[in-house]
């Protein structure tokens, strides 16, 4: 058995199942890989860039036997419509477009607080949330760099095998990381699948192969010898200038999901989308297929229906027998367009309704007034984005705990029983100047501080606050300037007869 065989619950249920450790983690690989989970995912990726099932749709027809073969000399339209990039953007746009406050009584933990979590990492949030719509879940990696500084690294979910604790997904035994990179092997370029297994002793790497003379294996994982077989999750020098490997308590993985059951958006509207996408297609190859009538010929005297077409084309004219039944007559072809409209309309409300957006192009949308007729449009955005939010609170709970860990190595202070908030400011179409009256009617009421964050103008609170109190300053300094009263002295009393 190898070093990690009292690592995670799983491992020893293999063990005793006489499977090694490599094998188990191979097994895990070779499902994850084939699995519906992880097809979903790329699926949620194609989509997102337009790369939808209708590029690689084939015209077929019935060839001789009744067997199915392409015809090649019809048309072959692929209209993609990014219906899942919009949902996307709209979603993410809607919860960070304005950037997301962090709220902590403790003015130095504050500082720090803005330092690690900068625009760099709330730009990085919003990819997290967009990889999890896309993928049902993304993932950050929390590391120290070469030079020892705090980092955050978003890696593809389709990398990532989680093994959790617990059913309900919320914490981390362990993770299988499978990934590919590209080498030279002599002149010749390869693709070299990697794996890294992080666990609470470290991180054991493999590449998967088929071993050698030297390094044979049952299991198709060969260890690692260029990036080092066995690592831990970080190392520090200490005051000796000796390395010391050192390992988290919890694993340096944090996962933001979409929703509780972890599904990506694509799961829910593949199918809609795919047929708006045939639909439109089939509609776009009938008008160039079809022409407006069909030939209905009698007494042809030509050898074939290629030709009859030629010189119908060409000549404008077909030459028939001399019989009185013969001739050429037309029949009308019509398209009903009514019905292809409604149905377009109808899957089209379908995407948007199953996928909790906002269809911009609705006519309810165009019309619509200000106000609480808005917020009813924004309904299911809403939900969707209450969903996402409660999972990302979660998520951002989990990674404080990394974050005051760290401070506390590096400070000596311990920051673990400090109150925290993050503040998701959303971005909703509304009536602002509705929105200010409430504003300035809430004077008295609730703090400065949330007048502010609730100002559709503002977008840094903090700053905006700052500016505020300077500008307090100033006008008490000019007072002072022109013969105010100092505001350290308290006016005396003015009697009836004073001026």
């Amino acid at each position: 058995m190898s070093t990690t065989e009292e690592v995670i619950r799983i491992i020893e249920k293999g063990a005793r199942s006489a499977m090694t450790n490599e094998e188990i983690i191979k097994q895990e690989i070779d499902d994850w890989l084939s699995s519906q989970e992880r097809k979903d995912m790329l699926a949620g990726e194609r989509y997102y860039r337009n790369k939808a099932d209708i590029l690689d749709r084939k015209r077929m027809t019935i060839g001789d036997g009744g067997a199915l073969v392409e015809a090649k000399n019809l048309a072959n339209n692929k209209i993609v419509h990014g219906f899942l990039r919009k949902l996307v953007d709209q979603k993410a746009g809607y919860l960070l477009s304005k950037e997301m406050s962090i709220q902590t009584k403790n003015n130095v933990y504050d500082e720090q607080l803005t330092e690690i979590f900068d625009k760099g990492f709330k730009r990085l949030l919003k990819s997290l949330l967009k990889e999890s719509i896309k993928k049902g879940r993304a993932w950050l990696h929390v590391y120290y760099d070469e030079e020892g500084h705090f980092r955050f690294k978003k890696l593809p979910a389709e990398e990532i095998i989680p093994l959790w604790k617990d059913a309900a997904h919320t914490e981390l035994d362990a993770i299988i990381r499978v990934y590919e990179v590209e080498a030279y092997e002599g002149k010749k370029k390869t693709t070299i699948k990697k794996v890294e297994f992080w666990h609470s002793k470290g991180v054991n790497r493999y590449v998967i192969g088929k071993g050698s003379l030297a390094v044979p294996t049952t299991s198709g994982l060969i260890p690692d010898v260029e990036l080092g077989e066995f690592n831990s999750h970080f190392n520090v020098i200490d005051s000796a200038n000796q390395t010391q490997a050192l390992n988290w308590e919890r694993i340096p993985f944090i996962c933001f999901k979409y929703n509780e059951d972890e599904l990506p958006l694509i799961s829910l509207l593949k199918s809609q989308i795919d047929e708006y996408d045939q639909k439109k297609s089939d509609n776009s190859n009938n008008l160039e297929d079809l022409p407006n009538s069909v030939y209905v010929i009698r007494g042809y005297e030509g050898s074939d229906l290629g030709e009859f077409r030629r010189n119908l084309s060409i000549l404008r004219a077909v030459k028939v027998s001399a019989d009185d039944n013969s001739g050429v007559d037309t029949l009308n072809l019509e398209i009903d367009t009514e019905a292809y409209k409604t149905h377009m309309d109808m899957t089209r409300n379908d995407i948007y309704e199953f996928g909790r957006g906002v269809d911009t192009q609705a006519d309810s949308f165009a019309t619509a007034p200000s106000g609480e007729a808005l917020k009813f449009l924004y309904a299911d955005l809403d939900m969707d984005a209450n969903d996402i939010e409660n999972e990302f609170q979660a998520a951002l709970e989990q990674l404080l705990w990394f974050v005051n860990t760290h401070l506390e190595n590096t400070t000596s202070i311990d920051y673990s029983e400090e109150t925290v908030n993050f503040l998701f400011n959303r971005d909703i179409v509304i009536n602002e100047s509705q929105v200010i009256t409430d504003v300035k009617n809430s004077e008295g009421i609730v703090s400065k501080e949330t007048q502010v964050a609730n100002h559709p103008w503002v977008t840094d609170v903090k700053e905006e606050l700052k500016r505020r109190e300077a500008e307090d300053k100033a006008a008490r300094d000019k007072e002072e300037e022109y013969g105010g009263l100092p505001k350290d002295k308290v006016p005396a009393e003015v009697g009836d007869g004073d001026q």
